[in-house]
C-alpha cells in the first residue's frame, strides 16, 4: 500500500520548494518577522493561510481546541498557548493578534455535552470556554452565538496579559476577533462599537478587540454587554 504521507513530503520537496527556496533561505538568514499572531481552532477545515492570503514567514500561529486563550494568572506551567502569546509579543513584536473561531466548532459544541471520562485534559481545557455558553438547549443558532461569544471572551483574556494591554493601549498592537463561517467562505469580524460580528464583505475594518479605542466609559469589559446582540432569550435546559 503506498505511503501517501511520504508521497506528499516528496511532492513538497520536488515540486513546491524549488520555487520558494530563496524565500525560505532568506527567512533563515534574516530570521522571521511575522506581523500577525493567529490564534485559531485546530479544526482541519480552518486554513489560516488561505483566509489571510499569507505565506511563509508572515504569520506566527498557535492552534488549539476552540481557539481558547488561558488567563494570565501568574502561574507557570506547560501553557503552550500562553507561551506563544508571550513569545509573539515580546520576541517577535507582532502588531496584530487575531482570535479566529469558526462555525460548527466541535470544541464549542462539547460545552453543551457530557464530558468524556477518558479525556480529562480536554475537559479541563473546555473550562476556558464555559463562560461563553448559553443557558439554552444546544441548537445551530445557539452554537453560532456561543462560538462568537467565545471569540470575544478570548479577546478579553488577551487584555489580561500585561505585555498585550500595554501595547494595545499604546496603539502598537491591534486585536481582531473573527468568526469563520465554513460553508459560506465568509469571515465575520467583531465590531466593538456595534457589539456584534459583521461579514468581512461589508465591513469597513478587519475586526476590533474587546475595547473601544476611544472609550466613553471607564474601559470596563463589554462581554456581558453584547449578550443582547448575541444571545437568544433563555430557555430551560
Amino acid at each position: 500500500m503506498p505511503d501517501e504521507l511520504l508521497q506528499r513530503l516528496r511532492r513538497f520537496h520536488d515540486d513546491y520548494f524549488p520555487g520558494a527556496q530563496e524565500r525560505f533561505q532568506s527567512l533563515v538568514r534574516e530570521g522571521q518577522h511575522p506581523g500577525i499572531l493567529f490564534i485559531g481552532c485546530s479544526d482541519s477545515r480552518l486554513v489560516p493561510y488561505l483566509l489571510t492570503g499569507t505565506g511563509p514567514g508572515e504569520v506566527f500561529m498557535v492552534r488549539n481546541v476552540g481557539a481558547f486563550v488561558p488567563p494570565h494568572d501568574g502561574s507557570v506551567g506547560y501553557h503552550g498557548t500562553a507561551a506563544a502569546i508571550e513569545f509573539a509579543v515580546l520576541k517577535l513584536a507582532v502588531n496584530r493578534i487575531v482570535v479566529c473561531g469558526h462555525s460548527h466548532c466541535g470544541g464549542i459544541r462539547a460545552l453543551y455535552e457530557e464530558a468524556t471520562p477518558q479525556a480529562p485534559n480536554l475537559a479541563a481545557w473546555l473550562d476556558l470556554g464555559r463562560e461563553a455558553a448559553l443557558p439554552v438547549r444546544m441548537t445551530r443558532e445557539a452554537l453560532r452565538r456561543t462560538e462568537q461569544r467565545s471569540v470575544v471572551l478570548q479577546l478579553e483574556r488577551l487584555m489580561g496579559y500585561p505585555m498585550v494591554r500595554e501595547r494595545v493601549e499604546a496603539d502598537r498592537l491591534k486585536l481582531h476577533g473573527w468568526h469563520y463561517v465554513i460553508e459560506d467562505g465568509e469571515v465575520h469580524v467583531f465590531d466593538v462599537r456595534s457589539g456584534g460580528f459583521v461579514p468581512a464583505s461589508t465591513a469597513d475594518h478587519s475586526g476590533t478587540g474587546p475595547f473601544d479605542p476611544t472609550p466613553v466609559d471607564d474601559g470596563s469589559r463589554i462581554f456581558n454587554e453584547i449578550d443582547v446582540a448575541l444571545a437568544p432569550a433563555p430557555r430551560a435546559l
